[in-house]
């Protein structure tokens, strides 16, 4: 009895769906490349992962995202956060023991802070985003990608005063949230926990720095269509089920890129870009 291709394949659920527009998502990042061809020069990265896992991955998460591009492209966004709040707090970014490479850093200075327990939160904060770096780092092993170049300055803001301070440090810790809650189908065991611990922790950061822009009255930027704003009306940037905003690796990037449009592969605090397979707006 012949049996139609409808009959043959059962509905894909939510998840499978969400999976799959990561696929196509992933693809279109990595531009004209092929899929297939970037999949097995990761290789060593998934080997890396799935040890550190425990177990090996199925096929079909294997042939979604390798789980060493989602966590280089984390370590990323790390990179640019730890060294700003490691400039803002010590005058001085990352040191080459936590870089991996030759990655320059302009941009950054020392927050002259008035508020003695904002300069507190600050300087907790500093450390969580370093332990970030080195967990990443130490997790990935060989396959972690070095500190790519990082302009701090590329808004023309952070530095000056803690108003500037806390604008930008609320761009970055929404925007990481958001990006570690959209990686969150490309992910599994070990991995997948340590990325929900750590969006945990960026949203603990981005909660007190969203309640000190809304209680000194600093009017904070939008970083694009999708953000909310600190205000009394909005202390928590959620959607219409209470759930944390999250983004794709594009819109990630567009917001670090400094707006880019699709296909820009650099610009605003990357000037030459996100280092790993993943850096396509």
């Amino acid at each position: 009895m012949s049996v139609s291709k409808s009959e043959e394949r059962e509905p894909l659920s939510s998840i499978e769906l969400e999976q799959k527009s990561n696929l196509m998502e992933y693809k279109r990042a990595l531009g004209r490349r092929s899929f297939l061809r970037n999949a097995g020069l990761a290789g060593v990265g998934v080997a890396a992962v799935s040890i550190l896992n425990g177990c090996g991955t199925s096929s079909a998460q294997a042939a979604t995202v390798p789980e060493a591009d989602v966590l280089n492209f984390a370590l990323n966004l790390e990179y640019l956060e730890a060294n700003f709040y490691q400039f803002a707090v010590n005058g001085a970014g990352l040191g080459s023991g936590d870089t991996g490479g030759t990655g320059t850093v302009t941009g950054g200075s020392k927050v002259t802070f008035t508020d003695s327990r904002l300069a507190d939160i600050a300087a907790q904060i500093a450390q969580d985003e370093l332990s970030h770096v080195r967990y990443l780092r130490t997790a990935l092993g060989a396959a972690a990608v070095s500190q790519p170049n990082i302009n701090l300055n590329a808004l023309g803001i952070g530095f000056a005063n803690e108003d500037d301070f806390l604008n930008l440090a609320r761009a970055f810790e929404d925007t990481g949230v958001s990006a570690y809650a959209g990686a969150a189908t490309l992910l599994t065991a070990a991995n997948l926990q340590a990325a929900a611990q750590i969006l945990a922790t960026e949203a603990y950061h981005a909660g007190n720095v969203r309640l000190q822009i809304v209680q000194k009255g600093i009017a904070a930027a939008m970083t694009d269509s999708m953000d909310i704003i600190p205000s009394e009306t909005a202390f928590f940037p959620l959607d219409g089920n209470a759930l944390a905003l999250k983004r794709t690796t594009s819109q990630v990037l567009a917001i670090v890129y400094a707006k880019a449009t699709p296909g820009t592969m650099s610009g605003g605090f990357f000037p030459n870009g996100f280092n790993g397979n993943i850096k396509t707006v």
